[in-house]
C-alpha cells in the first residue's frame, strides 16, 4: 500500500481553457520539468488525515452549484517565470471558507494568502521569463474563463495522483 502524501487541492477549468492553458505549458514550460497538465492550485500540502472533511467540504460547495465566474485578468512575471492571472471573487470565498476551517493545519504557504494563478513557464532564466512576457504582453486580452469544478490530488514528488474531482452544476 502506497503510503499517504500531502493534498494539493486544485480548481478544474472547462475544456477549452484547459486545453489553451495546457497549450501555452506545452509551448513555454521547459520539457524535462513539464510533467503536469496546466492548473490552478488552491492549496499546495493539506495533511492527508483531512480528506474525508476536505472532501466533503468541496461536495458541499460544488453539488448542485453553479460554477463561479472567473476571467483571466492578466500576465505575471513570476521571476524566473510567468503565469496567467485568475479572478473569481467567488472562488476565492471558496478558498477562504477552507483555509478558515483548516487553518491550524495549513503550511506557510497555503496561510500567507492565495494569488489565484496558472503557470505556463517556471525554473528558466530572468531573462527568458522576461522575453516571453514581452512577447505575450501586446496581444493579452482579459476573458472569462470557465471553471467545472475543484479536484484533491496526492503529491508524490512527480506527477500529481488523482483522488477526487466535485464538479459545479
Amino acid at each position: 500500500m502506497t503510503e499517504p502524501a500531502p493534498i494539493i487541492v486544485s480548481a478544474l477549468f472547462g475544456g477549452e481553457d484547459q486545453a489553451f492553458f495546457d497549450r501555452m505549458r506545452r509551448e513555454h514550460f521547459p520539457p524535462e520539468r513539464n510533467f503536469l497538465s496546466a492548473h490552478l492550485t488552491m492549496f499546495h500540502h493539506l495533511p492527508p488525515r483531512l480528506l474525508p472533511e476536505l472532501k466533503q467540504r468541496l461536495n458541499d460547495e460544488t453539488r448542485g452549484v453553479v460554477a463561479p465566474h472567473a476571467r483571466l485578468a492578466g500576465i505575471l512575471n513570476l521571476g524566473r517565470g510567468v503565469a496567467y492571472r485568475i479572478e473569481s471573487p467567488a472562488l476565492e470565498d471558496i478558498r477562504d471558507r477552507l483555509a478558515d476551517a483548516f487553518a491550524p493545519m495549513l503550511t506557510a504557504q497555503d496561510s500567507a494568502g492565495w494569488r489565484p494563478h496558472v503557470t505556463i513557464q517556471n525554473k528558466v532564466n530572468a531573462k527568458m521569463a522576461r522575453a516571453l512576457l514581452a512577447r505575450l504582453e501586446p496581444d493579452f486580452r482579459a476573458r472569462s474563463v470557465a471553471v467545472a469544478g475543484l479536484a484533491t490530488w496526492y503529491y508524490r514528488d512527480g506527477p500529481w495522483e488523482a483522488i477526487s474531482r466535485h464538479m459545479f452544476a
